[in-house]
């Protein structure tokens, strides 16, 4: 099934700035072939849902290799049964209708 995931990946407890995290968590998306779309307040994902899931994991396992004892992640995930969804379709919508 394919998925699009809004995810927004915390490790808690490492001082202010979060950006080396964000960076790791960003390469690991894409270790796992997909190819994340980095905005101020998470990524935006797309892909199958156990790559999608699998590479969520491995973020979680590589913050806590970096020192991070926990970590904290919100998502939000859509999914259609109609047809199949890509990110840009969802954003070129819209620009259509500004």
């Amino acid at each position: 099934m394919h998925l699009i995931a809004d995810l927004c990946v915390v490790p808690m407890g490492l001082g202010l700035s979060l950006s080396p995290y964000v960076a790791e968590c960003e390469r690991v998306l894409r270790a796992h072939g997909l190819e994340p779309f980095l905005h101020p307040n998470g990524s935006g994902v797309e892909g199958e849902w156990d790559q999608v899931m699998n590479a969520l994991k491995a973020c979680h396992e590589r913050l806590h290799e970096m020192g991070a004892v926990r970590v904290h992640t919100t998502c939000r995930f859509g999914t259609r049964t109609d047809r199949e969804q890509r990110m840009a379709d969802k954003m070129q919508s819209v620009e259509e209708k500004i």
